[in-house]
């Protein structure tokens, strides 16, 4: 199903989305700890593809941010060089979000949202429902059931305290996220959980939800149905 972007929300918003350069041991590496290095980039590869489907259908500008940042070539190859590339920027996870999203409002949109890549399933309607929380807040955010969040977006201007959190990967992110929104006085919307596949117990649980999806509905699991004993 297409998603439109309303015209004048689609030329206020701007998606950032968050990818690492596709090499075997550096994608998706707690996933590797149980499944060969190089299933895991294949795997990772479909996870990105189904993701830019997805964002496809909704019709909003996006900009692809690569890490790391000299490998531009390399991800152009992956991807095709028919999208917008920037180089992501930052010492950690927190800055490289800030940044995409600074340079996103620096473009002149008026709505920033970033993600990353965790969630190949994520919902066209999940990134509809942000852009147009963040006609009456000032941030939104998208919680993940481990703990983080999948999704965070401003209107206007960021609130660079929000990446200041220095517990990256561990169950309170979001808590803490939320604790700064309250204290800079922020309005949040907050929207449904959704999992991100940082493990294989992750990765069963995307198959269970889409085991009776007709084939071809996700690259990645149309994958895991040739090699369903990755999830052993």
């Amino acid at each position: 199903m297409v998603v439109p972007a309303d015209a004048e929300q689609g030329r206020d918003a701007c998606l950032a989305i968050l990818v690492r350069a596709p090499e075997a041991g550096r994608v998706k590496t707690r996933l590797a700890r149980r499944i060969e290095p190089e299933v895991v980039l294949q795997l990772y590869k479909l996870f990105v593809r189904d993701l830019l489907t997805t964002v496809g259908r909704t019709h909003y500008p996006f900009r692809i941010f690569f890490y790391p940042g000299d490998a531009r070539a390399r991800v152009t190859a992956w991807l095709g060089t028919e999208h917008e590339y920037r180089p992501q920027r930052g010492a950690d996870l927190g800055e490289r979000m800030r940044n995409a999203l600074q340079s996103c409002l620096a473009e002149g949109f008026r709505k920033a949202v970033v993600i990353g890549s965790d969630s190949p399933d994520l919902p066209a309607v999940v990134l509809a429902e942000a852009f147009s929380a963040l006609d009456t807040h000032d941030a939104v955010i998208g919680p993940a059931t481990d703990g983080g969040y999948y999704l965070i977006g401003f209107k206007d201007r960021l609130v660079p305290e929000a990446f200041k959190v220095t517990t990256w990967g561990e169950p309170d992110v979001f808590v803490k996220t939320m604790g700064i929104f309250t204290k800079a006085g922020s309005t949040v919307r907050v929207l449904d959980p959704w999992p991100d596949i940082d493990t294989v117990e992750d990765l069963k649980g995307f198959a269970a939800r889409h085991v009776r999806d007709a084939p071809e509905s996700w690259h990645t699991m149309d994958f895991l149905r040739i090699h369903g004993g990755i999830l052993a």
